[in-house]
């Protein structure tokens, strides 16, 4: 009885939170009524801020996250951690859970592959230090592309793209962002698919830690492994895809991306049953990004998401118990 009072005060500690942030929200920011989660305790694991290439600041991922009266949200920035801090203080304040998070781009021998990392906290560790190992090598990328820009006429400083990223991590989303307020392109989705894209004349590929070693350093670090929008790894057929999660489940990959913002319904349970078919925890986000992913909301994708937050609690129960220090 007690721990049901408890539930009961946190969840409406967090329903107050959202009325809060919601009377306050900008008329063109606020959530459609019918996107609010109010029956449906629901969670959003892979999101991402100002510090990556999303365009809203960790804060404002906090108060997107209360508005859609999520219990939880994690902040899985593009290789670095530094926005949990700012996460963490506003998610205190306002009552929700946050989960410290990464994404990672990893290379194997399809092609590439991205890991959700969740329960990864700020400071040193085994993955952690890699972080900052990819992040030079990340600089050094942006570089190269500017330089093949350079050759099309397209002039971009370094200076410009690092006043685009507001110092954070940068990547090509803000190289796109910079092209279209030159006139080079006329949308971010032009830039990638005439420049930027995989194969495209200003492609360049970059440093990449295989998945082997995202999920173990990710073990090491007390953390736990999601494979993320698995219809990007560009299997051909059921066999292949059946042989891929073997290999990873082996390694201990933890979950797979079901309930992810741009699948239709049927997908999302599809893609359930096959990951309980390979005892993988299936786990779910909108892969929100601000206006650098146009129409897709934190919390409810589309508009029809919902990852139910039981699963939360599945993953949890997966994570390594004690995680290494270096």
């Amino acid at each position: 009885q007690h721990a049901a009072r408890s539930t009961q005060h946190a969840a409406r500690s967090t329903q107050h939170a959202a009325r809060t942030v919601a009377s306050h929200e900008p008329n063109a920011e606020r959530l459609p009524s019918s996107a609010l989660l109010s029956a449906t305790m629901a969670v959003d694991l892979h999101t991402h801020s100002d510090v990556s290439d999303g365009s809203a600041s960790p804060s404002r991922i906090i108060d997107l996250a209360v508005a859609a009266r999520l219990t939880a949200v994690a902040l899985t920035d593009h290789d670095t951690l530094a926005g949990i801090d700012e996460a963490r203080s506003r998610a205190d304040e306002l009552g929700i859970r946050l989960i410290p998070g990464v994404e990672l781009s990893c290379e194997w021998d399809q092609g590439g592959c991205h890991m959700v990392v969740l329960w990864l906290e700020p400071g040193s560790g085994p993955l952690q230090d890699r972080l900052a190992d990819l992040q030079v090598a990340r600089d050094g990328r942006n570089d190269r592309i500017l330089a093949r820009l350079a050759d099309f006429g397209i002039d971009i400083t370094a200076e410009e793209l690092a006043a685009q990223s507001g110092g954070g991590v940068t990547g090509r989303p803000h190289i796109a962002a910079l092209m279209v307020a030159k006139g080079a392109v006329g949308s971010v989705r032009q830039a990638f698919d005439e420049y930027l894209g995989n194969g495209k004349p200003a492609y360049v590929g970059r440093e990449r830690l295989t998945p082997d070693e995202a999920i173990a350093l990710a073990e090491a670090s007390g953390a736990v492994t999601v494979l993320a929008h698995p219809h990007t790894l560009g299997l051909e057929n059921a066999a292949e895809f059946r042989d891929a999660l073997g290999d990873m489940g082996e390694t201990g990959l933890s979950g797979m991306e079901c309930w992810y913002g741009e699948y239709s319904p049927a997908y999302r349970k599809s893609m359930v049953s096959v990951a309980r078919s390979h005892e993988l925890v299936p786990s779910g986000g909108s892969d929100f990004h601000g206006t650098y992913k146009p129409g897709l909301s934190l919390g409810t994708g589309r508009g029809d998401l919902v990852v139910p937050d039981h699963v939360l609690d599945e993953l949890e129960a997966r994570r390594p118990s004690a995680p290494l220090r270096s």
